[in-house]
């Protein structure tokens, strides 16, 4: 059973910093890339960051690039999203997920190309 488990959201100011993980169970995890998103209030699930599944290599959105950094730790089976100068617009609820595609070629930022997500965890940015 693949199970993915998200931690380290909180309430923050405006201008700080939060490190969100997911702990990833059940399937390979070197064979498919990651994505973070999120989901405010009376909004759709958007595309926040991913990480391929070979190399490292990231992919963002255009509302956090050079705030947010994704990454991944393959022998801890875990993702990371480090969110900096948060803004009191990236009040959301944090979803992590993995690609249904082993060994995708590129990206996605379609969340119906991941088929497995975790809970959510919840980042508050108070202004």
């Amino acid at each position: 059973q693949v199970q993915l488990v998200e931690s380290g959201g909180g309430l923050v100011q405006a201008g700080g910093s939060l490190r969100l993980s997911c702990s990833v169970s059940g399937r390979t995890f070197t064979k498919y890339s990651m994505g973070w998103f999120r989901q405010a209030p009376g909004k759709e699930r958007q595309f926040v960051a991913a990480i391929r599944w070979s190399f490292g290599t990231t992919y963002y959105a255009d509302s956090v690039k050079g705030r947010f950094t994704i990454s991944r730790d393959n022998a801890k089976n875990t993702g990371y999203l480090q969110m900096n100068s948060l803004k009191p617009e990236d009040t959301a609820v944090y979803y992590c997920a993995q690609d249904k595609a082993r060994w995708r070629n590129g990206f996605t930022s379609d969340k119906d190309s991941y088929d497995y997500w975790g809970r959510g965890t919840q980042v508050t940015v108070s202004s």
